[in-house]
């Protein structure tokens, strides 16, 4: 009988399973990746570049095309002295590749280079081929830019002008 009380305990300790312990989340890399788990900031990775940017004067417009997308950037020192132009932006995660022409004329696409794109924000680097400086009048620059989005809007990235009225992203869809 003892044996049997025994055998029945050992069965019954034997069915009892222990509650399972919950995955840990793995721990991220930085402060950056720390807030984007989090969500304070967006994910890059996850972000459509569609929209429309701008720092006080400065402005860039980012809409689906057929193949990529088109861009224009309009930098406004002053009448004498600003910079626009347009072309095609294709992204690869945070890099975005970018050839500008003047105004959308075409020819020669000596302007291009890499920018960075964070979520909510594109940031030229601070030296662009001498080729840039064809979307520009005088010592105005595109370089450096750091531009923040004002809208996801296609209709109003659309509407982006330079100095002459011309439209930089037009054509989009």
């Amino acid at each position: 009988m003892k044996r049997a009380a025994l055998l029945l305990v050992l069965v019954l300790a034997g069915c009892h399973r222990a509650e399972p312990k919950p995955a840990a989340t793995p721990t991220p890399v930085g402060l950056e990746a720390a807030a984007i788990q989090a969500g304070v900031i967006p994910d890059p990775a996850s972000t459509d570049i569609t929209g429309l940017y701008a720092r006080e004067s400065d402005r860039v417009c980012i809409v689906p095309s057929a193949t990529a997308y088109r861009i224009g950037v309009f930098v406004d020192y002053d009448e004498q002295q600003n910079c626009g132009g347009s072309g095609t932006v294709t992204r690869v995660g945070e890099t975005l590749h970018i050839t500008l022409d003047r105004g959308g004329e075409g020819g020669d696409s000596a302007c291009s280079f890499d920018a960075r794109f964070e979520g909510d924000r594109i940031v030229f680097p601070p030296r662009v081929p001498d080729g840039c400086q064809k979307v520009c009048i005088h010592r105005a620059s595109i370089a450096a830019l750091d531009v923040a989005r004002l809208s996801e809007s296609i209709s109003e990235a659309s509407t982006l002008r330079d100095s002459r009225g011309r439209l930089l992203c037009a054509g989009g869809g």
